[in-house]
């Protein structure tokens, strides 16, 4: 595993690749993840391995790129890696519910562990775990804090693509 450091405007980011394609994101770590100090004592600094990663990273805070093109290997049981694969559908710039997200997956009375799966997510912001909000519109937890999530939607509403207006 390597990782890096990557300077983001909601703190510090650890993002963590594996193996020498360097496009395996496994892991990314926020400011109350522990970040910049959530590092693995056997991982190894290696930006060079992390270049196309933190390239999407500045890319997607430059509100530059809507879609990160990296491939994910988060590790997690089956139920979490369907809830984290569902997230990835979320449109930038959207939101859904908890209720909402486990309709999708086909488990609607299972909120509470897609709640736990989406708070469980190794790589929030690459799989949008923020773009989670309670059914009443409010935000609710986040593992990098409410103050990032709420900055992490506002910087996509911000940069979103104006919607198609529907011709009649």
């Amino acid at each position: 595993m390597y990782y890096d450091f990557f300077d983001s405007p909601i703190g510090p980011l650890v993002v963590v690749v594996d193996g020498d394609d360097n496009k395996i994101v496994t892991g990314l770590y926020l400011p109350k993840h522990g970040a910049p100090g959530h590092v693995a004592p056997e991982w190894k600094r290696a930006p060079a391995k992390l270049r196309e990663a933190s390239a999407q990273l500045a890319a997607y805070f430059a509100g530059k790129l809507l879609t990160f093109d990296l491939e994910f290997a988060p590790h997690g049981t089956e139920f979490q890696r369907r809830v984290w694969d569902e997230l990835t559908r979320i449109p930038y710039g959207d939101t859904i519910s908890y209720l909402e997200l486990a309709r999708r997956i086909g488990k609607p009375s299972a909120m509470r562990a897609v709640g736990a799966a989406n708070g469980a997510n190794p790589i929030s912001i690459f799989v949008p775990c923020h773009r989670v909000i309670g059914a009443d519109g409010t935000l609710t937890g986040y593992g990098g804090g409410l103050p990032a999530k709420r900055w992490l939607l506002d910087h996509e509403r911000h940069f979103a693509p104006a919607p198609l207006l529907e011709l009649r």
